[in-house]
């Protein structure tokens, strides 16, 4: 899944870091990055020469490495699936008056 920067909440390597539980330090995170943990890798995106990942990746990173990790199904939502989930949620907030 790619990071979709318009409706994801976007952050620098660094401040990742912050957002971890157990506040790994930094070269972890470009580790998660780059190499992966159990075959899994931090979702980064690159905008004018500098790379930035998400609140919302650094969520499904972890449900992803700890599904793996207790040797459950690894939750996958495809672009499709993701679309629909937004559509759904726009038309009910839409119905509430939102």
């Amino acid at each position: 899944m790619a990071i979709d920067f318009q409706n994801e909440t976007l952050c620098s390597i660094a401040e990742a870091a912050k957002l971890f539980p157990g506040r790994p330090h930094v070269a972890t995170i470009w580790r998660y990055v780059h190499t992966g943990v159990r075959g899994l890798r931090l979702e980064t995106i690159k905008i004018g020469g500098k790379r930035f990942t998400s609140h919302e990746a650094i969520e499904r990173f972890i449900e992803r490495v700890t599904a793996a990790a207790d040797g459950r199904e690894i939750p996958v939502r495809s672009a499709k699936q993701r679309a629909r989930d937004i559509a759904r949620a726009e038309a009910e907030l839409a119905a509430y008056g939102i």
